[in-house]
């Protein structure tokens, strides 16, 4: 599935993805990616905020949270989360993946912008 997919000026391929969470700390980006990432703001519609107890302790030690936001679907236009949209690599994204503990599952949305992007929202069940 290449809902995030884009590509770049030199023929590189760009990943979208849309974090609301610590893959937005510059910290948690350069644990994780090895360097900061290119963002910009945008909001997801439909979408509420949770709390997730994280139990990983390097997805701790790296954060500096065991408790993480996670995106509830409430099909209610009201509803917005806002965030930032990260440029990455599929390199990258395998490694956000691998960030990422199984409660959360990477789907594809449209953003407030229009972009399609990837997102961690909560798993099923």
């Amino acid at each position: 599935m290449s809902g995030g997919a884009g590509s770049g000026s030199e023929g590189v391929s760009v990943e979208h993805l849309f974090s609301y969470g610590t893959l937005r700390l510059a910290s948690v980006q350069r644990g994780t990616f090895g360097a900061e990432l290119p963002t910009r703001d945008d909001a997801l519609p439909g979408f509420r905020l949770g709390v997730l107890k994280i139990t990983d302790p390097h997805v701790i030690a790296l954060s500096g949270s065991d408790e993480h936001p996670i995106l509830e679907r409430t099909d209610d236009p009201a509803d917005s989360v806002a965030g930032s949209v990260l440029e990455l690599t599929p390199e990258q994204l395998a490694a956000a993946d691998a960030y990422e503990v199984a409660d959360y599952v990477r789907v594809t949305v449209t953003l407030a912008s229009g972009t399609r992007a990837w997102v961690y929202v909560a798993a099923e069940g």
